[in-house]
């Protein structure tokens, strides 16, 4: 290791790898990129593709990132956003979870859809997408559906879970999982023009306050449909609070929810 350090810092631009020199250290000392990664952020460098991350997620931060497993529960309009930033953001290992293929209604929203993957698995294009953003990062795609019987199972290993879900049943169950293995949820929803985002602790019964009037079925989601941009702007609210929450920095919404009225632009903060 002492040869791939000298090889880092030889080839290092002040404290920045650039993604030639990674790729050369992988195949010259066969490691993955993964590996060579995890061996710049050891060595105090940083991988060049994060230089613009530097004043917001310090080395430090970034390595803490690359040493974390979060998972990513649904892969459609929420998930797909959440999948491509956590693995630009630079986080480790993301575990997503889905059962279904992608059909004609998701183009309208879905990141990871197109025409020619209709009738394909949505995890599998998540495992494809990562590959090509963001090489050094581990997506392991699991094509199931989550469920209070595999909840700890499928949560295994993971400092996060993130919920992407649309059945508000399911997001229940999520967050009962995530309670038992002793992690945060960050939830998300949305529903035409508005969303709302939450971060939930183990013990807390968040989820249950916000859908204290559910009956059953889905959610007004059904009714409202979902344009392209509500998924982003609520996908990149919960990558940022996941960010908070593995770094240990700023103020998670706990406790509390966020909602967003694009429409009228309007904010609102509730206490819970």
């Amino acid at each position: 290791m002492d040869t791939l350090k000298s090889y880092l810092e030889e080839h290092a631009a002040g404290d920045l790898l650039p993604w030639h020199r990674q790729l050369e250290a992988s195949r010259s000392f066969g490691l993955t990129i993964a590996e060579t990664e995890e061996a710049i952020l050891a060595h105090g460098l940083l991988p060049a593709r994060y230089q613009r991350n530097r004043t917001t997620i310090p080395q430090a931060g970034q390595r803490e990132l690359f040493h974390s497993q979060v998972a990513v529960v649904g892969c459609g309009g929420l998930g797909g956003y959440v999948i491509e930033e956590l693995a630009r953001v630079g986080v480790g290992r993301i575990v997503a979870i889905d059962p279904d293929v992608f059909e004609e209604h998701n183009l309208n929203r879905q990141l990871l859809s197109t025409p020619e993957r209709l009738g394909t698995s949505k995890v599998a294009a998540a495992a494809r997408r990562v590959g090509e953003v963001n090489p050094a990062v581990t997506l392991v795609p699991l094509r199931r559906a989550f469920s209070r019987d595999n909840g700890a199972e499928l949560l295994a290993g993971c400092r996060v879970a993130v919920d992407c879900l649309d059945a508000i049943a399911s997001r229940l169950e999520l967050a009962e999982a995530c309670s038992a293995a002793g992690i945060p949820l960050v939830h998300g929803a949305i529903a035409g023009w508005y969303g709302h985002v939450a971060t939930v602790y183990p013990g807390e019964d968040t989820l249950r306050k916000i859908f204290r009037l559910w009956t059953g079925g889905k959610g007004i989601e059904q009714q409202l449909g979902n344009p392209s941009f509500t998924p982003a702007v609520i996908a990149s609210m919960q990558v940022a609070e996941v960010c908070k929450v593995l770094l240990g920095v700023g103020a998670p919404l706990r406790n509390r929810q966020l909602t967003f009225n694009l429409l009228d632009m309007e904010v609102a903060e509730i206490p819970l």
